[in-house]
């Protein structure tokens, strides 16, 4: 797999790649720690967060993120992401998923251990689409975990698109992989940024409704850490009681993070009033869905993150995409 592209941002690397079918983006990615940048009450974490200054970051020893593109852009129409701008979503192949964290790993040749690798397929695409992602996952075990010894911990975050016939197998088939293939280490994390039926199926036309996202999951069993059902705030309602009936407490935990900046949020207008300044439009939301059992992790980036694009609904090939 070859670079096209290597941007440095405050954190890490964007990289566009040449991937079997065209190009492709992946990140590499250092933390500022969860002190930082987490409020989690449930894992001693109370501190609000009124703004998360850019500074020293965790060494890659401790922590390295890498998040790769499951897809060559995507066709789901989310209003708040850019990656539709790119183009359909086509499935990126085996050696596509498997070189990109390749690619990453291979900006820091000094590093030969870290006591956590996250995986994130999330950059572009629609993960639950890919079932090469299985098969890569185990490569990447083989190589990563039993060969290195390194904390393997990949995440897959996705929509729940209502037009993926085959989601509950996907769904099934990751939940062994996290469960029992990896002993729970891996996550799923769910988009779900409103209980509003309305305004989800406005800016997320191709998701799931949530009882039926409820329904697919009801009998599932999670090891490790529950899945995460992820709301990305605007004044779009989110609804703690409604939620609970739907996704039991004590299999689901909820992550609020601010609607990042991306040019198709500030052109529709979905943000998060003071997100990166304030704790305080994030405090009802977490409070109440406290109060309905979840366990709750507030996540804050800094501003240069944001601006630098390595966040979610981000791609710096959108704007040479051919798509309106």
């Amino acid at each position: 797999m070859k670079v096209l592209k290597n941007v440095s941002v405050p954190t890490g690397n964007i990289l566009i790649v040449e991937g079997e079918k065209g190009k492709l983006e992946c990140l590499s990615l250092g933390d500022y720690g969860k002190e930082k940048n987490l409020k989690a009450d449930f894992l001693g974490l109370s501190k609000e967060i009124n703004g998360v200054p850019h500074g020293e970051l965790l060494s890659l020893q401790d922590k390295w993120v890498i998040t790769i593109s499951t897809q060559y852009g995507c066709s789901m129409e989310c209003k708040f992401c850019d990656v539709p701008n790119v183009g359909e979503g086509i499935n990126a192949t085996v050696d596509d998923l498997v070189n990109q964290v390749y690619q990453g790993i291979g900006l820091h040749p000094e590093i030969r251990h870290t006591n956590r690798l996250n995986i994130h397929y999330a950059r572009m695409g629609e993960p639950s689409f890919n079932n090469n992602i299985f098969a890569a996952t185990l490569k990447l075990k083989e190589f990563i975990k039993d060969y290195w010894g390194w904390g393997f911990h990949p995440v897959i975050s996705t929509m729940c698109p209502d037009n993926n016939k085959n989601l509950q197998s996907f769904l099934k088939m990751w939940m062994i992989i996290k469960n029992d293939i990896l002993d729970g280490e891996a996550g799923l994390q769910i988009s779900i940024n409103t209980t509003s039926p309305l305004a989800r199926r406005d800016t997320m036309p191709h998701a799931m409704i949530l009882p039926d996202i409820s329904e697919l999951l009801k009998d599932v069993k999670v090891k490790g850490r529950k899945i995460t059902l992820n709301f990305a705030l605007t004044d779009a309602n989110v609804n703690d009681r409604l939620l609970a009936k739907w996704f039991s407490p004590d299999k689901f935990l909820c992550k609020i993070t601010p609607m990042h900046k991306t040019t198709s949020c500030i052109k529709n207008n979905l943000l998060t009033a003071d997100g990166y300044e304030s704790y305080y439009p994030y405090k009802d939301v977490e409070n109440r869905l406290k109060s309905s059992g979840f366990d709750v992790i507030v996540f804050i980036p800094s501003k240069e993150e944001d601006e630098s694009k390595i966040t979610c609904g981000n791609a710096i090939l959108a704007a040479t995409g051919n798509r309106p």
